[in-house]
């Protein structure tokens, strides 16, 4: 296992445990980032008008397409990083 991925593991459990939620745009950004590390580009039909928080996820994942896998890991280790210091 890589060093990159060992840290990103990490830092997916530290995001569980933070010292004060993040607001919602900060949340989208790291579950876009989580998804793009762990799936790639986003996937499937974009959900209904019904459901506007897999609205929300669905269009915060669609930004970031084509971010390669380890970029967003890096990038999800930065974001949780800086709200763990926050």
């Amino acid at each position: 296992m890589s060093d990159l991925q060992t840290q990103f593991e990490a830092a997916a459990v530290a995001a569980q445990n933070l010292p004060k939620r993040p607001d919602n745009d900060t949340l989208l950004k790291l579950y876009s980032l989580y998804k793009q590390a762990t799936t790639g580009d986003v996937q499937g039909k974009r959900p209904g008008f019904t459901n506007p928080v897999g609205r929300a996820k669905y269009d915060a994942w669609k930004k970031i397409k084509g971010l390669g896998q380890e970029d967003a890991m890096q990038q999800y280790i930065d974001l949780v990083a800086g709200l763990q210091n926050a």
